[in-house]
């Protein structure tokens, strides 16, 4: 297995390669710096690693029956938007490294994620495992979209922006620096073909977000419609980094058929263009974050919902339900913690190799 400095280098070779000109060399350096703070954050942003390594440090694995799945599952990957029915939903709110996978994977690191960005111990492996474990399989068995507006209504009021916050969200994208050279034009035409109105008045600002996609750009359009603020973002898509090691000849994005799925209302505005992930950006459609909401993420009745809405995705394909539960009845009762427990762990030491380079 090659070092993981080695691995950096190859892959950020590889997407130079794919993004040429429009890679960010400036997003890429703060990435690196990222990766130097801790196992989780290092687990959000080094996804292709874990494609490499996976099957290797936790055996089995390899054998578990086949979905399109999530990929790139970690704790932060969840959020809320608004459907085509104006409903508040929440559920997986990036897909960008969905492909072809054994079903453990998504479960696994989800619930690796959990147990490298707890505190003091708590809750404990068994118990993250167990709530995980318990929603994905009534997920399976009854799989619907997590709407917010009528059965989760506890949820909905720890979720939605106070006043003072969606205020906060506006000001910080109208006060966003102008780009500093010239936008390719593809993205601000995939944005100007989400706006609701091609012909209206925007400006298409750079800007640096998430973990893993630093380096790739992001867009974001900025304007005045019918008396309010509105917003798009543009986002570079590439191959997924589990097709990459395992099936490189397969460059499908799969992300528009995951966020789509039968079992989930996604956000109208989520959608691929020529290679770009388009999204609608508002207080109502954003991630939920660990520094933010810590103990709400690791709850319980989150773990469980997550395992859930992992389900949701799933079973889209109704003909595999059957063969991953039979899988995971003739696994061990233990079987998600100690895999989970093995790729923390591997995580953490690869984590500490980086920030000690």
């Amino acid at each position: 297995m090659m070092t993981i400095l080695q691995s950096v280098a190859r892959y950020e070779t590889w997407l130079r390669a794919q993004l040429g000109p429009d890679i960010v060399e400036k997003d890429l350096e703060g990435k690196h710096k990222k990766m130097r703070e801790s196992p989780f954050v290092f687990l959000r942003a080094t996804y292709w690693r874990w494609a490499e390594t996976i099957l290797d440090i936790c055996k089995g694995l390899e054998n578990a029956p086949e979905v399109l799945a999530i990929g790139d599952t970690h704790l932060e990957n969840f959020g809320t938007w608004r459907d085509a029915e104006g409903r508040l939903v929440w559920g997986v709110n990036d897909f960008d490294d969905a492909a072809a996978m054994p079903y453990a994977l998504d479960l696994v690191r989800l619930a690796a994620s959990a147990l490298l960005s707890r505190r003091n111990g708590e809750p404990s492996s068994r118990d993250i495992a167990r709530w995980i474990l318990a929603g994905y399989r009534k997920g399976l068995e009854a799989p619907s979209p997590v709407v917010l507006d009528r059965d989760h209504e506890e949820l909905r009021n720890q979720l939605v922006l106070p006043d003072k916050e969606r205020n906060k969200f506006w000001k910080k994208y109208w006060e966003m620096p102008p780009a500093e050279k010239l936008i390719p034009p593809r993205y601000i035409e995939a944005l100007r073909n989400d706006l609701p109105d091609r012909n209206m008045p925007f400006e298409t600002k750079p800007r640096t977000a998430g973990t893993g996609s630093l380096g790739r750009p992001r867009f974001v359009a900025v304007a005045e419609w019918r008396g309010g603020p509105l917003l798009r973002e543009a986002k570079a898509l590439a191959q997924s980094a589990w097709l990459l090691k395992h099936d490189p000849g397969d460059v499908t994005i799969y992300v528009g058929m995951v966020a789509s799925g039968r079992n989930r209302s996604p956000d109208p505005h989520y959608n691929v263009d020529d290679g770009i992930l388009v999204r609608r950006l508002s207080p109502n459609s954003r991630k939920i974050e660990v520094e933010d909401e810590a103990s709400l993420l690791l709850s319980g009745h989150m773990l469980w919902l997550m395992g859930f809405e992992i389900a949701n995705c799933h079973a889209s394909d109704p003909g595999r339900v059957d063969a991953i539960v039979k899988d995971m009845d003739e696994r061990s009762g233990d079987w998600l913690r100690d895999a989970a427990k093995v790729a923390a762990a591997f995580i953490a030491k690869e984590q500490r190799e980086y920030a000690a380079a």
